[in-house]
């Protein structure tokens, strides 16, 4: 297969131009590593497969190669030869961006050229962005604004078998979008003349039935059918094939080695704590290779580590070759790529992650997975309106999952820290989210999008009725829904245009009106982020005398307030007498003393610009 970097491509201004040129050495490992995945044994199957089916659902194990392959294989397929671009969602931003990098890297390319990524208040492409990658929320707000998603020739929704609430309206919002477009094209083939082009986009435009806003007609493209492809690392395709009334499934064999799973005798009250022992228990004892550690979140990974420097301090330095390396949603991209470095020589990694690494992601070098058996899950009770997000069990699919970790490269070994008898207990698959979690986000898109009967739309699970009830009474209250059930115009229409949960969008909107934005800008940027304070179990004093310093009696989101001032301040006077990464050195000091979760407050930072 040709490379990008070796072709001319055609730029914005219309003049050509070679893309960057990579490492020899390094290019041709990147071509041998891609030629070794199971995907590029059915290459040019699976292009005529796309290109003889409009909708097709993809399965394969994770690390096939099918997320960062098929786009590629599709490029030069020639289905951007019409100046279509391929959109790739993922449900996760570390996902997103650190797959795009691979696949620019692999095609010799800077990242934000052919190939590109964009996430919420983040966007690396260009106008000659060809691949790109990006969330699934930030594909349905592109639809408001382009409901045809008319540049798109190809969209892959990945990942869909974890059935995020983004990913299930986007399946359903597609599936009219590919059908709306289908029409439309088979229409313009029998239009002779502007007049017919138009009657026949007006047409289309009011399948729906008079007054709909939905899918209108964007003048002046020229709309060719959407190829719409489904990929799952979940055996069963039956539901999506079904959806998508009868799409074809293909199959992708994976690499799986035999894994041996170990369970404990009895369950484990404190699974942090039974997670570092059997840390230790592998590095200590067990041959060379990678240990992947599945946790809850970031609270708990980072608590992890440091309990794990604080551990090998305590043993002999010949047994200190452990090299910590954490991955979660709101770690930054440069220290996110050191889970994907292999170790030096005679080191271990010990990779601390969330649930991103059991299929969205891959991780050379995994030869040991801790499984705890729990996960952090989005719940809702409608009848208070709270939705929070707390500890459950895993469900058999993802215990499957995370053990496939182990095996892609060699035997492995997965050690569930449950007993044999818990895990038959667990439910088999995970409850789609769209059934447990608040709706007013999705409803208030939908709404945007001309949808008024979010009951009757083709979900492809149908979402608990009370919660469709209490989420629009959530929205009325809020003066985003009229009487009718429409949006209110401007307040409704406002807070659908703004990337928030609808009750941040209406604050932000009264803040303006009563003089107090950039404060609100703060709340919402630090509640945006995971928590901005860590209590260390064998430090819970110290945390509390700290926290006193910010704390507010007018509530925690003054408090809130004073930790970002303070932070900032303390910045600024460091760069009065040092160069800026001095200064962020300093200030991440200024964190630790104080028990603020720098990451988080970084994040913050970058949320609140």
């Amino acid at each position: 297969m040709p490379s990008m970097a070796t072709q001319n491509f055609r730029t914005s201004n219309g003049n050509f131009q070679n893309e960057a040129k990579f490492d020899p050495t390094r290019r041709q490992k990147i071509k041998e590593q891609r030629k070794s995945l199971p995907i590029a044994a059915v290459e040019k199957r699976l292009v005529e497969e796309v290109k003889n089916n409009d909708t097709l659902i993809i399965v394969g194990e994770t690390g096939s190669g099918k997320t960062t392959q098929l786009p590629q294989y599709l490029y030069y397929g020639g289905f951007c030869r019409e100046g279509g671009v391929i959109g790739i969602t993922q449900p996760r931003r570390v996902a997103a961006v650190s797959v795009a990098k691979r696949v620019a890297e692999e095609c010799g390319v800077a990242v934000g050229q052919k190939v590109g990524y964009a996430i919420r208040f983040e966007d690396v492409t260009s106008s000659s962005t060809m691949i790109k990658y990006m969330t699934d929320g930030l594909l349905l707000r592109e639809a408001l604004l382009d409901p045809y998603l008319s540049k798109y020739s190809v969209i892959i929704v990945d990942e869909a078998h974890e059935r995020t609430v983004h990913t299930d309206v986007l399946l359903g919002l597609l599936k009219s979008v590919k059908e709306k477009r289908s029409k439309f094209a088979n229409k313009a083939l029998n239009i002779n003349n502007a007049n017919s082009l138009k009657n026949g986009l007006q047409e289309v435009a009011e399948h729906d039935g008079p007054g709909s806003t939905f899918l209108k007609p964007c003048h002046g493209k020229r709309l060719s059918p959407l190829k719409l492809i489904i990929m799952s690392a979940s055996l069963d395709a039956r539901g999506f094939s079904e959806y998508f009334g009868g799409a074809r499934a293909v199959h992708i064999q994976g690499r799986q080695y035999p894994v041996d799973l170990l369970y404990t005798l009895q369950p484990e009250t404190d699974y942090v704590d039974a997670a570092l022992i059997t840390i230790f228990q592998i590095h200590l004892e067990e041959r060379d290779g990678d240990i992947l550690v599945f946790l809850t979140g970031q609270e708990e990974i980072e608590s992890v580590e440091r309990l794990i420097h604080e551990r090998l301090r305590q043993l002999p330095e010949g047994n200190r070759k452990l090299l910590t390396c954490p991955i979660f949603s709101s770690l930054p991209s440069e220290k996110q790529n050191k889970v994907f470095r292999l170790a030096p020589p005679g080191v271990r990694k010990v990779i601390l992650a969330t649930n991103i690494a059991e299929t969205s992601v891959t991780i050379p070098g995994i030869r040991y997975v801790i499984d705890p058996g729990v996960v952090k899950a989005r719940t809702y009770d409608p009848d208070t309106g709270i939705e929070s997000l707390d500890i459950v069990k895993t469900s058999k699919a993802q215990a499957l999952q995370r053990s496939g970790r182990a095996g892609r490269e060699a035997p492995g070994k997965c050690y569930r820290l449950y007993p044999e008898s818990e895990f038959g207990k667990f439910e088999d698959s995970t409850t789609p989210e769209i059934k447990r979690c608040d709706l007013s986000n999705v409803i208030l898109v939908l709404k945007a999008l001309g949808i008024d009967d979010i009951a009757g739309f083709d979900f492809i699970d149908k979402p608990n009725r009370i919660s469709i009830i209490r989420s629009l009474e959530s929205l009325f209250l809020l003066g985003a829904l009229a009487e009718d059930g429409k949006l209110t115009d401007p307040i409704g229409q406002q807070m659908a245009k703004l990337p928030l949960e609808p009750v941040f969008s209406k604050a932000l909107i009264l803040a303006s009106q009563f003089n107090c934005l950039e404060e609100m800008l703060i709340v919402i940027a630090m509640l945006s982020v995971e928590s901005i304070f860590y209590a260390p179990r064998e430090k819970l004093e110290e945390s509390r005398t700290a926290l006193k310093c910010f704390s507010s009696p007018e509530g925690d989101h003054l408090t809130l307030i004073n930790v970002y001032r303070a932070s900032v301040e303390f910045l600024e006077k460091s760069r009065l007498t040092n160069n800026n990464e001095k200064a962020e050195k300093n200030l991440r000091t200024w964190c630790k003393e104080n028990f603020i979760n720098s990451r988080s407050l970084s994040h913050a930072r970058d949320v609140h610009r």
